[in-house]
């Protein structure tokens, strides 16, 4: 016989496995698969794993890092769109294959505004500028005179991909400082750090994560970064704000998207859990060691600061009339 005692002490139990057991994303019979557009080994594939290594405990469910390499993230953002919106599958992704690549390719696959939901955003990060050990300078300063002194052969800058946020900062740096700068696009940044270690060329940008730690082992130099404040990993580097270039304090971000009807309790769920893992200082110590800032974002912060950040790239795309390609 169930008494009154009985049946309160049964319902007070399964709320406390409740809340002790992991939280469940979706289909627990099914994986959460994050995508991740660039090769196995760089950033954001770290940045995910590190992730998802959290995650699955949270979630209890398994997590698989799924790399889908080329066209700046193209194929990882087409494969989300096509992916069923049942809260299995998000995209790890920064700024360009989202708020970048749409406003300059011509036909990129996907809306990011029609196809995807922003989710959650987990960290930032700041572009820089590097410069080869061979390369005489020892700041930026001194790479302008260097430059200028023969533009016909010191000019080329490396990028990590073709109409990306470092091409466009290779026009902006070039109309600034009244030097004759060529881009050089690479596939990704792994490349562009393979050149610039073997002197291939004589600069670079991308991403702090991407280079910091062969400046730290002192085999590049990096000279400048974008954002309002020096990079706390990179206290001795002065902002381009401080050289003279306005305009660029607002720092890209890293995120995570779903497929566009993909129930709001699933991406509440994530959320939860995101928040927990970033809150695990062994994680934040692992991604501030990437040279990426680490910071929750929810899901309604996140996507406003997504839409602040197209909206000023697409005013940069259309002042320099850059024609989609």
């Amino acid at each position: 016989m169930i008494t009154r005692r009985t049946f309160t002490s049964t319902l007070a139990a399964g709320a406390t496995a409740a809340l002790a057991s992991p939280m469940v994303l979706a289909d627990s019979s099914k994986p959460l698969r994050i995508l991740v557009g660039f090769s196995a080994g760089g950033s954001s594939d770290v940045a995910a794993r590190i992730l998802g290594d959290k995650l699955k405990d949270e979630l209890g469910v398994p997590v698989i890092v799924e790399s889908r390499p080329g066209a700046g993230g193209q194929i990882a953002a087409q494969a989300l769109k096509a992916s069923a919106p049942d809260g299995n599958t998000m995209f790890l992704s920064h700024d360009h294959t989202i708020s970048i690549l749409p406003l300059v390719t011509k036909s990129p696959g996907f809306d990011p505004d029609k196809d995807f939901v922003a989710v959650a955003g987990f960290a930032s990060f700041v572009n820089c500028f590097a410069i080869a050990d061979k390369t005489p300078a020892t700041n930026f300063p001194g790479y302008v005179k260097w430059v200028t002194g023969d533009m016909n052969s010191r000019g080329s800058v490396g990028v990590p991909a073709p109409a990306s946020t470092p091409e466009f900062l290779v026009k902006l740096l070039a109309e600034k400082y009244k030097m004759s700068l060529v881009s050089v696009p690479y596939k990704g940044a792994a490349p562009v750090m393979a050149d610039l270690l073997g002197n291939q060329i004589p600069a670079g940008i991308g991403a702090v994560p991407d280079f910091i730690e062969n400046h730290r082992a002192g085999r590049l130099r990096i000279v400048g970064v974008l954002g309002a404040d020096r990079d706390p990993l990179l206290p001795d580097v002065p902002t381009f704000h401080e050289l003279g270039l306005t305009g660029f304090e607002d720092v890209p971000y890293y995120g995570l998207f779903a497929p566009k009807g993909t129930p709001q309790a699933k991406l509440d769920t994530f959320n939860a859990a995101l928040q927990k893992v970033l809150s695990i200082e062994s994680v934040r110590k692992q991604l501030v060691g990437l040279g990426l800032r680490a910071e929750y974002s929810n899901q309604q912060k996140f996507s406003a600061q997504e839409r602040a950040y197209t909206q000023a790239w697409s005013r940069i795309v259309k002042e320099k009339g850059f024609a989609p390609i």
